[in-house]
């Protein structure tokens, strides 16, 4: 009997566990669905001039219209596109109509157009500012003689090409070649829904192995009982 208590007992608290977990997820995934939603509002808002001083955390995805020019000088962030295969992003320099001059995301090329001339000179150019958060313990240093960087470092490379720390990835075409890569929030992770569906079915699975452990303890007299 008592054998049979402490096993109930430890069954329905790790289902209560294991559901709690559930219900968690299922609230991180609410939370997470407004920030999205939120993203996604200010990517889509209309298009601003650039800020005076933009601010990393307030003028992220900012809708950005400017017009100035595109300078020659270029950085190759390597990057692969779905269906599409390798690449490079390709980043440079664009000094505005004030004199400013900040880094421009251009969009994408294939690994063989790495080194083809694009056009640069004067342009108006739509995106959304951004700050990617693309660097980690396992990100390697960029390979500066073969122009390679494996991130979009934004202060390494403003340093690199003497521009302000602020990046525009750009949403209209700059070189008919040049594939933009808008921002969005697709790259956003969202997985608490699959955690929620991995943390319930362990709870089924949980319950479920209670009730066998209970079946297979019952007592001689229990048994013959039935």
């Amino acid at each position: 009997m008592r054998r049979t208590v402490f096993l109930l007992f430890f069954g329905v608290a790790g289902f209560a566990i294991l559901i709690a977990l559930g219900i968690w997820q299922m609230q991180r995934l609410d939370v997470k669905r407004g920030i999205l939603a939120e993203i996604d509002s200010r990517i889509s808002a209309g298009f601003q001039p650039l800020p005076a001083s933009p601010d990393v955390q307030n003028d992220k995805y900012m809708p950005v219209s400017v017009s100035g020019t595109v300078g020659a000088q270029e950085l190759h962030v390597l990057v692969s596109v779905k269906y599409v295969g390798p690449g490079y992003r390709i980043i440079a320099p664009f000094t505005d109509d004030t004199g400013r001059t900040i880094l421009l995301d251009r969009g994408f090329v294939a690994t063989e157009d790495k080194d083809r001339p694009r056009q640069t000179g004067r342009m108006t150019v739509t995106g959304n500012l951004h700050w990617p958060d693309e660097i980690d313990s396992y990100t390697p240093e960029p390979d500066i003689a073969g122009n390679i960087w494996f991130a979009r470092d934004v202060p390494r490379m403003a340093e690199a090409l003497g521009t302000e720390p602020v990046l525009l990835i750009a949403r209209s075409q700059t070189d008919p070649n040049v594939r933009p890569l808008p921002v969005d929030s697709a790259g956003v992770p969202n997985d608490h829904l699959q955690y929620a569906i991995t943390w319930f079915s362990l709870a089924l699975i949980w319950a479920a192995m209670t009730a066998y452990f209970l079946w297979r303890t019952r007592t001689p007299s229990e048994s013959r009982g039935q």
